[in-house]
């Protein structure tokens, strides 16, 4: 993944209410097949871009955010506008508020983000056919091994901050 020529990069909501910006490049995205995440959004998958969430910047608007269920039973919280409803990120209890998944087509140029792999693809709906140029996993996969070095890098540089968060030492 060399996309960082093209941000910052901005996005929102379908109203126009919520309106932020990818300060930099997201560290992975995934492109889940989960049936989870097929019944939150309504469609075969979910696109997300895995961020720093000090790096996405809220530019107008306030998001509610909804605790939703998930296949970890540790939920999630989905960020929402408050008047269109459209998800715009969501964060999980494994990184917390330290980590968000921005829904890729929230943003003004969707096609910046293609998937760097396929995820869950053993419950991926039958008709989905992926391109044999990236990756694709069953379920999840080893991060040292698909991840791109800087993106590990910066990965590193918020562990501690997670590992604080799941300790019960840092708030949302």
């Amino acid at each position: 993944m060399n996309t960082s020529a093209h941000f910052p990069a901005e996005g929102g909501c379908d109203c126009g209410h919520i309106h932020y910006r990818l300060e930099t490049n997201p560290l992975f995205v995934h492109c889940c097949h989960c049936r989870w995440c097929q019944r939150e959004t309504g469609a075969s998958f979910a696109l997300n871009a895995m961020i720093e969430a000090d790096r996405v910047s809220l530019l107008s608007g306030e998001a509610v955010i909804i605790n939703t269920p998930s296949a970890s039973g540790k939920g999630q919280l989905i960020a929402r506008c408050p008047k269109c409803l459209v998800a715009l990120w969501s964060s999980y209890a494994g990184s917390g508020p330290i980590m968000r998944f921005v829904r890729v087509g929230t943003l003004d140029n969707p096609d910046l983000l293609p998937p760097d792999i396929h995820i869950f693809t053993a419950s991926k709906q039958p008709w989905v056919q992926l391109a044999d140029d990236t990756p694709a996993v069953s379920e999840y996969y080893d991060r040292k091994q698909y991840w791109p070095p800087e993106s590990q890098a910066r990965y590193q540089a918020i562990l501690p901050d997670i590992l604080a968060y799941k300790a019960g030492l840092k708030d949302q």
